[in-house]
Parts: C-alpha cells; structure tokens; sequence
C-alpha cells in the first residue's frame, strides 16, 4: 500500500469528519482502519460512521459516489484513488438470503452501529479529533488478545452473512490471530453454508488468504473449520496422498502444498494459485509400480485447474497463467537436457518469473535440490532477450512471394526455420528461406 495514498485517504477522512462535526453531527473512523492503526499497521482504506442520514450526506458532499443507497453509504472521492466511505449509523433485520440484510434501520446512537458488525475488532470507533476510542463490543480486549470473535451470537452472525466465515479465517492468518472457541465451533457448524455464496465472492476471500500474508495458516484453518472440503474439495483431497519419500521426504501432496505456500512472500494472485493447485493433478493420478507414482498429473492437473479457475470466475488471462503453471512446473526437471531451442521456447513463456517461483518453492518445500532452478538463473543471465525472442527471418508472406500456396504447412515450415534460428544454425533472410523452401518442398 502506497503510503502517500494511505495518508491522502486519511487527510479526506479527517476533513470529511470535521466538516460532520461543524454541522453538529457524531462521525467517527470505523472498522478496519481503527483496527490497522491500533496493531501498528498502515490502513489501506478509511471509512467513516456519522448519524447523519443518507439524503444530508449527498447535500453535504455534492459529487459523492452512491455506493449502497440501501444502506446509506456514500463514496466520497478527491480523484487519483483518494477515496473513503461514509455511511449513516445502522442496525439491520432479518438477513433473508444469508448475504443482505432485508431490512436496515437508520440510527442515531453509534453503539447499534458497532453491534451489528461482524468481529470485535471490527467494531471500533474512533475520534479522529479526539483521538478517543468508542468500544461498544470488547474490541480493544480482543485486540490484545489477537483474537477473533464473533460480536454477539456467533451462529447468528454466521446464518446471516456466510461469507463471515470465510473472513474469520482471512482475519486469523493474515494478522496471526486466534479463533476464539466459540466462534470457530459455530463456523464448523454452519460451514455447509458456504455454498450458497456467490463464487465470485468465494474467489475474493480465498486470493486475499492466499496472498495478503499467513496462506498457510489460512488453509490450515479452512481446514480446522470445515469450510476447506466446500469452497476446495480438490485441495481437502490432498490429505493421505502419499508421496515417494526419496523425492517428497516432507510428506504427503497436503504437508508438501503447506510448506510451499508458507513460502509465499506478497505473491502476485496467479502465482499463489498456482502454488495452491500445480499438483492438484495427484490425487486422480496416484498409483503404486515400482515406487509410488504421479502419471501425467501435470496434464490432469491442469485440466483440473482450468475447471476450478472457471468454477470461482478468475479472469480468463489469470485462468490461462494459473493453468500454465500448473501445467508446466515439471519441465524444470528436463532443462538441462532440452535442445537449446526448446530451452529458449521455455524460458520466454509468459510470466517465467511466476514459473520460475514456483518451482523454487516447489523445490524447497521437497526434497531442497535446486540445480535446475540455478541453471535457469545462469541461462537466463546468459542469454540476452534477443537470443530468446529474435526478430523473425521469414514470414509467411514471405513464402507466398517465394510462389508457395498457404497451408497448414506454412506453420510447420516456419516453426522450423524458427528452430534453426534459436539453435544458432542460421543467422540470414536467405538461410531461412531456403530452409523454408526445402522443408515445404520435402512435403510436397
């Protein structure tokens, strides 16, 4: 988080609040800001509570953002992603679809506001004037603590938003806080739930667990809380799937992802979910010859992780990188045996850096030889980047001017004529074409 955006948001938040107060209006820092701030932690976003109600917010803050007019919330924006929330004081009804409440309550008394928030630690107020910290709910204790507790009934809080436990989760490894007990056996007992959630929203927790710190405790506890064998019955399935020792003396497919993913350090989104899933393929492939084996799980594997990326709607070019990993990570093995051409092909696959993460991880996480991944790091300090993409000798127009009719061979003869380049066979217009020519004419 950049820390100029942060403290541009907060510089709004303090004037937006000042301007509330000079109208005689409560309006206090809310939520996760407070929280952040409170562990020592730089907030990335900042939001504001008041008890003035929706229509004053829009006449107060003219060119305000209506975010959630059901709920009174307003975006005020200064440009360049300066942004904060403001929403009026609420309490909610019954929750009809385990997501929305169907009906919200406008308040004036900023402790009804507080109780129908999802943590403790959530439910802080702050006067950013004052400086003074409104607790309503035991937040400060819970913080100390670093503990994460349902405000209220805990199986209450769960039966209206499912998503919650998700959330609890992130929360726990993120910020490597505890679930209090309570709280985790209500999660356990609604966990079910989680299926009625839309996908999207499912996708966003897990990536957030996945890459804003603590991945592998996150998984951990999807696991404790019964909620991992819902939202990811492929990755539940790694548990008791033996690996040969002499190449996995860590364990099982299940410790092995673990340790990979407590390897994860501020990964980009595709690069964890490659970690997650790159040997999501071994479970269906396992079987027993001469040693324990994984036959075509890369393959399977990315099928696999090409059906699970459109399960949770990932964009299609994070779906491709994901599948890309997952299919590719164990070419590593073979790299320095490749022809220098296939080498070349590998090593300008799009994101390699990604590639190249995760089989370090992969290594360190089994059985810790890493001779491929420096032979990599030494070919790619090798090898300039026009050695790897060198500009094209021939075309296929080229070959139409040359008196050759398209074809599907076009595409074989160019590919060629590419090898022989990257190989260092030929270096000229004229030596591709003649191969070319040869090549289509042997075809003929």
């Amino acid at each position: 988080m950049d820390e100029a955006l942060s403290a541009a948001r907060r510089s709004l938040a303090s004037e937006i609040i000042r301007a509330l107060h000079a109208r005689g209006h409560q309006a206090y820092l809310v939520g996760g800001c407070v929280r952040d701030r409170l562990l020592g932690i730089q907030p990335k976003d900042y939001d504001v509570s008041t008890d003035a109600t929706p229509d004053l917010l829009r006449a107060y803050f003219p060119g305000s953002e209506q975010v959630g007019a059901h709920f009174g919330v307003i975006l005020v924006t200064r440009g360049n992603g300066i942004d904060v929330e403001v929403a009026t004081f609420r309490s909610e009804g019954r929750y009809a679809d385990g997501r929305h409440p169907s009906e919200v309550h406008f308040e004036t008394d900023p402790a009804l506001d507080a109780r129908r928030r999802d943590f403790t630690i959530n439910g802080l107020m702050e006067d950013l004037v004052s400086g003074r910290i409104l607790d309503f709910v035991n937040g400060r204790s819970d913080l100390d603590g670093r503990t994460i507790r349902a405000i209220g009934d805990p199986q209450q809080r769960f039966q209206e938003d499912h998503l919650r436990m998700l959330r609890a989760i992130r929360f726990a490894a993120r910020l490597n806080f505890s679930i209090e007990p309570a709280t985790l056996a209500a999660i356990r007992h609604e966990a079910h739930y989680i299926s009625q959630i839309s996908s999207e929203r499912i996708r966003d927790e897990l990536l957030r667990i996945l890459t804003e710190g603590g991945a592998r405790r996150g998984f951990e506890l999807l696991d404790e809380s019964g909620l991992l064998v819902h939202v990811l019955p492929e990755v539940k399935a790694f548990q008791g799937v033996q690996q040969p020792p002499e190449f996995h003396p860590e364990g099982d497919v299940w410790a092995h992802v673990l340790l990979m993913l407590e390897g994860l350090r501020n990964p980009t989104p595709t690069l964890a979910m490659g970690v997650l899933l790159h040997d999501v393929g071994k479970p269906p492939t396992f079987r027993i010859a001469d040693r324990i084996r994984f036959d075509s799980h890369a393959e399977v594997g990315a099928r696999m992780a090409e059906e699970i990326s459109s399960r949770l709607k990932l964009p299609n070019q994070d779906s491709d990188r994901v599948t890309s990993l997952v299919a590719n990570h164990m070419r590593f093995k073979d790299v320095e045996q490749m022809r220098l051409s296939t080498l070349k092909r590998f090593l300008r696959l799009p994101h390699f850096d990604e590639h190249l993460e995760l089989h370090r991880l992969d290594c360190l996480a089994s059985n810790k030889r890493t001779d491929s991944y420096e032979y990599v790091q030494a070919k790619l300090a090798e090898l300039a980047q026009e050695e790897l993409r060198p500009p094209r000798l021939v075309t296929g127009q080229d070959l139409i001017h040359a008196g050759y009719k398209p074809g599907p061979t076009f595409g074989r003869a160019l590919e060629a004529v590419e090898t022989a380049q990257l190989e260092g066979e030929i270096h000229s217009r004229e030596q591709a074409l003649s191969l070319a020519r040869r090549f289509l004419d042997s075809t003929i």
